[in-house]
């Protein structure tokens, strides 16, 4: 499990090498390879792959993982706050949409470690709604762009859909080509309701960015930061720039309701 704040995933076994996603305090994986200094992990939440610091997790019993897997997890919305491991006595700073196995009462219990943590989580039964998928949008606004970012300090643009729709208890793949396969597609951008997504692709006609469309013929994306752009037919259009900076190529449907 990682056990701090934000933990880079490479893809390679250095520290020189390109961080392609990031743990956030809860998230499980499962152990591939080992090396003497660093552990290449399948993340349980995407199946996602890559190379850790083997300082920075925390090994569970196998008993423990199966029964953190199957029981899931309470997701933060706090932009940061602080979570208290009480048997070591240490503080350790959680962001937005970190996981928080177990919570009673504000305490819950990982192996031999009580944590306790006063901030705010998702309600285990909150009804997913369009109108909550572009709060949690907008949660992210201004967030500087970071190539396999998945935190409101830095975040890539598939990275950011992913975690807008984590606060709400929807899984999304990792990639945008990947999420690219999800949900139902929508035919016409007319039809687009707030909360659809939107991908883009370059001229080899890859699907290379993502955005989750707003009202108003918006949409709001992670490019050079979280930012709120008009959305076209054509695609993405920069008015200061005064020019399309993205290929519209498909619209998906993650959610059924209307609003």
């Amino acid at each position: 499990m990682c056990n701090l704040s934000i933990v880079p995933v490479r893809l390679e076994p250095s520290h020189k090498s390109e961080m392609v996603t990031q743990l956030l305090f809860g998230e499980l994986f499962e152990i591939i390879e080992k090396t003497d200094n660093w552990t290449k992990v399948r993340l349980t939440y995407d199946n996602y792959e890559g190379w850790i610091d083997s300082k920075q997790y925390l090994p569970l019993y196998n008993e423990t993982f199966e029964k953190l897997t199957d029981f899931g997890s309470t997701i933060t919305l706090d932009i940061v706050q602080i979570l208290i491991n009480e048997t070591k006595d240490y503080v350790i700073p959680v962001v937005l949409g970190s996981s928080l196995p177990y919570v009673v009462n504000n305490i819950f219990y990982i192996d031999n470690h009580k944590y306790s943590f006063d901030g705010n989580v998702r309600p285990s039964k909150e009804e997913v709604t369009r109108n909550k998928i572009v709060e949690n949008a907008f949660m992210y606004l201004n967030t500087p762009y970071l190539w396999g970012g998945r935190s409101p300090f830095g975040i890539d643009c598939s990275g950011f859909v992913q975690m807008t729709f984590k606060l709400s208890g929807i899984k999304l793949f990792r990639d945008a080509h990947q999420q690219a396969t999800q949900g139902t597609t929508v035919n016409f951008l007319s039809e687009a309701l707030p909360g659809d997504l939107a991908f883009f692709d370059n001229e080899e006609q890859q699907i290379v960015h993502a955005g989750i469309v707003i009202a108003n013929n918006q949409i709001i994306h992670a490019s050079g930061r979280v930012r709120v752009d008009t959305l076209d037919h054509e695609g993405i259009y920069h008015v200061k720039k005064k020019k399309y900076t993205h290929k519209l190529r498909l619209i998906k449907r993650i959610i059924a309701t209307s609003f």
